[in-house]
């Protein structure tokens, strides 16, 4: 059977408007591999700003209905799905309306960031996971695009971590320019560690005074492979990611799309 890869990405192409490196690494990555024999699972937000109508979204009824309970708050998900063209691939929404309901992905009409981002980054997280669970999917890697994907890898290590289509799951984290400016409250890692049993002050130190960087140290922490996405990634961060000594692929070493491709699946080969 062909190796399973599970996507969590922030914005897939052509689904967010515009052509945003992210969405067009995503969505060229996910269909490159599908072609190439891998068995593929792709999960984004259902940002308000998805065109449910152009994209042809409809609601997976046998996978919606679930409450997840975040800190004691049980927030009602909804999954959607739709088939990106001409590769037919599917891809996975996470919905809510209190989080997603909004005509915006992360940040507002003038640029300014939500001030819930985090509770909607751990939700998205929680979604996903708990989707793949009623799927009975078993990923061999899990594959995280974007800072609002973060949170995934710790779920997957503390709070699933018994559970058997995790078991011997490898995580990817790649890394682009995408940061944020403002920071996360302290209540951010309150609720990350009564969410994740096993995850102690010493694994979320820095998210106290939380920014994109700490965050993005936090989740290469739980990475068993780094992807440096382009050369704008902040030096902070290549840095880290070069001390951790784990395997690294760096885009900018390939001048042609079909080598780095070719180099991306022999890296999801060696973990």
């Amino acid at each position: 059977m062909s190796e399973r890869i599970l996507y969590i990405c922030q914005e897939i192409s052509p689904y967010i408007a515009g052509e945003t490196p992210m969405g067009v690494s995503t969505k060229t990555l996910t269909t490159a591999m599908q072609e190439r024999g891998f068995e593929i699972r792709t999960f984004m937000p259902r940002y308000g700003c998805v065109n449910e109508r152009r994209h042809q979204l409809h609601e997976v009824i046998r996978l919606s209905g679930m409450n997840v309970i975040i800190c004691d708050n049980d927030h009602q998900l909804i999954i959607k799905v739709a088939s990106l063209q001409p590769s037919r691939l599917q891809v996975y929404f996470i919905d809510n309306e209190d989080f997603f309901a909004r005509k915006a992905t992360v940040v507002d009409a003038e640029g300014n960031e939500f001030e819930d981002n985090s509770d909607r980054s751990i939700f998205f997280a929680r979604g996903v996971i708990e989707t793949v669970k009623k799927l009975r999917w078993q990923p061999g890697i899990v594959h995280c695009h974007g800072w609002f994907s973060a949170i995934a890898p710790l779920y997957i290590r503390h709070t699933f971590s018994d559970d058997p289509l995790f078991a011997n799951t490898k995580i990817v984290v790649s890394l682009y320019d995408d940061a944020f400016t403002s920071t996360y409250s302290q209540e951010f890692g309150e609720k990350i560690m009564q969410e994740n049993s096993g995850i102690d002050n010493i694994n979320l130190q820095n998210i106290s005074s939380d920014s994109y960087q700490n965050l993005m140290k936090l989740v290469m922490d739980y990475a068993d492979g780094i992807v440096i996405e382009n050369e704008n990634v902040a030096s902070e961060l290549k840095e880290y990611a070069k001390a951790s000594g784990k395997p690294i692929l760096e885009r900018a070493g390939f001048a042609e799309e079909n080598d780095y491709l070719d180099a991306y699946q022999k890296f999801y080969n060696e973990l």
